[in-house]
């Protein structure tokens, strides 16, 4: 087309660069390329003359409303195919010989209630985590941004008494992506109460969120680290500090002690600390089991159940009644 001949562009090209150059960047440098910004007041006001600079800052703030947004980050390429689709339109207004006056801030509009149709940003759950379901594209610079918060949870405390068993499990207050999730677990023994990564070794025999010692012995008193990744990258650190109480068992003495130290009699720690699937009861009997959703399908499977054994009941009778 002769009228965006290259070599004509160029001192366009050079006012362009300072009118679209802006205080910061919005959703429309984000999402659309100089040229294409520059090509589109072209067909609508020619390669070059006042008309041109007119059209080029008509085009700037028609969208100054969209400085500051900030949406999800899943949604980018969503915002990006509809700002694709406007300037596709632009262009096609411009062919028609529109006016600029006019297509700039109807487009604008339009790209305000596409934002507002994309899902929200998720908030940050304090206090730990690398949370994505939060993360967040900011027009303002084009980059994202996810929660600032530490990688380590704070310590729980759990006091175990001697010849017991501990559980621990390792969760969340925040939603874990679907894929790629893995568990690691580690422990500093000693009685250390710490978080500095330096003084825990690896457990290799345990493996997922849930995980339980037993019997519980002075030897596990200290902290337990569950490392939460995705992907290989660390998501969060959830830490337990084990507090063993209580004296021996009844009859032990000193000899028996000497004895299996000698020995090595005492079960290994990889046959004590172990991975475990909770009971029903084990689950139901957790903080936070009996959620309302939780209580509809245990009434939903009484209700089934009932049901069921109706049924039986009905058949068997009309079996023995048929057969008399």
């Amino acid at each position: 087309m002769a009228l965006l001949a290259q070599g004509s562009t160029v001192p366009s090209a050079l006012v362009a660069l300072m009118v679209f150059r802006g205080p910061a960047w919005a959703c429309l440098f984000c999402f659309t390329s100089y040229e294409e910004r520059v090509r589109i007041c072209q067909i609508f006001a020619g390669v070059e003359g006042p008309e041109l600079e007119k059209c080029q800052k008509a085009f700037i703030t028609a969208f100054k409303g969209l400085l500051d947004i900030e949406i999800n980050d899943y949604e980018r390429n969503h915002l990006h195919d509809a700002f694709t689709q406007m300037t596709h339109s632009l262009q096609e207004m411009a062919m028609a010989q529109g006016s600029f006056k006019i297509a700039f801030p109807n487009a604008a509009k339009k790209m305000q209630e596409v934002i507002k149709k994309l899902k929200e940003v998720e908030a940050c759950i304090p206090p730990c985590g690398v949370q994505e379901a939060s993360r967040s594209f900011r027009c303002r610079g084009c980059y994202s941004d996810v929660c600032e918060l530490s990688l380590d949870c704070p310590v729980q405390d759990l006091t175990v008494t001697r010849g017991q068993q501990a559980k621990f499990s390792c969760s969340v207050n925040f939603s874990l992506p679907k894929e790629e999730i893995t568990y690691s677990w580690k422990f500093a023994g000693g009685g250390v109460r710490t978080q500095d990564q330096s003084y825990f070794r690896d457990i290799l025999q345990a493996r997922g969120p849930l995980v339980r010692i037993r019997p519980v012995q002075p030897k596990h008193r200290g902290t337990y680290c569950c490392e939460i990744s995705q992907d290989q990258f660390p998501v969060a650190r959830v830490y337990f500090f084990l507090n063993v109480t209580g004296a021996p068992p009844r009859g032990e003495t000193k000899l028996q002690v000497s004895f299996r130290k000698v020995l090595d009699w005492a079960p290994r720690e990889a046959e004590m600390i172990e991975s475990w699937r909770p009971s029903l009861g084990e689950l139901l009997a957790s903080s936070g089991a009996l959620t309302p959703s939780n209580q509809c399908l245990l009434a939903a499977a009484a209700a089934l159940a009932s049901a069921s054994a109706t049924l039986v009941v009905w058949m068997f009778f009309r079996w023995y009644f048929q057969g008399n």
